[in-house]
């Protein structure tokens, strides 16, 4: 009677258990919503469309794009946040999403170390320091030291407060010590006018969007805002190599589930997204777009969660000391 007794618990255990395991097992058997969190057409847009097609066939399940671009990613991110956790929702989560604003915002309504299961870490742009063409300065160390003499009468650009261009070079100024006026601008491409024309000195942009100005002469590239050299632009050094030890100043990207995924589902996306970054057209045209896809060890979710842990505290740090907020 005792061993029936034991079977038939087991039993119903199983039964009880196969309910919640199957949907995770099935996964994915409808289609799938990538959530980008800024509006359609911009970079992180263009990034996750690529990728997509890829997904697509290998889930077997179509990857639909939605942009729900609003205040700096945060009703986007904030939604994915609070979504079911099957795996039908992922968040194409950013540098910005996950870095800048747990600091730039006060009542961020998202935690974005713990609101999360960590997939994989994907892509990443170094940014690069440059300056008008006459700038009295070649190299990071000559910036540094004209900059530090000429504070007063010295602005730098952004795209804005609280953009990619503005936190790459606070976090620049605040590594060198150096302490200069920002103008922030609606968007990139007036900020990259007024710098070549003359009426600001330098800014810190995305590799992709400087290296033609700095083929083209219009601009003058100073330093990498990298650890490493990038294939982009392979002549000009990286900050690390100029006397800022472990510089870098990058915008990321990586892909995120609602805490409380199943590990199975976790798992499935994060070997499909290897698999996606295993295709050599698909890399190909991240480097068009002047993006790098990681390397192999840096695309588990445990790096991935470390990695944005790491990031808060990196980006923190200036985001404080210049007295940003975006709230």
């Amino acid at each position: 009677m005792p061993l029936i007794r034991l079977i038939a618990l087991i039993a119903a255990l199983l039964a009880a258990l196969a309910p919640a395991t199957a949907p995770a097992q099935d996964w994915p058997n409808r289609p799938v919503t990538l959530v980008v969190p800024f509006a359609a057409g911009g970079a992180f847009d263009v990034m996750a469309r690529v990728f997509t097609p890829y997904l697509t066939q290998i889930l077997g399940q179509q990857v639909i794009v939605e942009n729900v671009g609003a205040a700096a990613g945060i009703v986007g991110t904030s939604r994915v946040a609070k979504a079911a956790p099957d795996g039908y929702t992922i968040l194409y989560g950013t540098v910005g999403t996950h870095a800048y604003n747990p600091t730039l915002y006060k009542k961020l309504p998202y935690n974005a170390v713990t609101d999360f299961a960590p997939v994989a870490l994907v892509a990443e742009q170094p940014m690069v320091l440059i300056t008008r063409k006459d700038f009295p300065a070649d190299t990071l160390p000559q910036f540094i030291a004209y900059v530090k003499a000429n504070a007063a009468k010295l602005q730098y650009g952004s795209a804005g407060v609280g953009s990619t261009t503005h936190l790459g070079c606070a976090l620049l100024n605040s590594a060198a010590g150096l302490d200069v006026t920002h103008v922030p601008y609606r968007g990139g491409g007036p900020v990259m006018a007024d710098l070549i024309a003359g009426q600001v000195h330098y800014m810190c942009s995305n590799s992709a969007g400087a290296l033609p100005q700095i083929e083209s002469g219009t601009v003058k590239g100073i330093a990498l805002l990298a650890r490493e050299r990038s294939s982009l632009i392979p002549t000009l050094a990286t900050a690390h190599e100029q006397g800022l030890k472990d510089f870098e100043a990058i915008t990321w990207t990586g892909f995120f589930l609602p805490k409380g995924t199943p590990p199975e589902i976790v798992d499935k996306l994060h070997a499909a997204i290897v698999q996606m970054m295993a295709t050599p057209a698909l890399a190909e045209r991240m480097h068009e777009l002047g993006v790098t896809l990681v390397s192999s060890d840096r695309r588990s979710p445990q790096y991935l969660a470390d990695f944005v842990a790491r990031e808060i505290e990196k980006w923190g740090a200036p985001i404080k000391a210049a007295g940003i907020h975006a709230d």
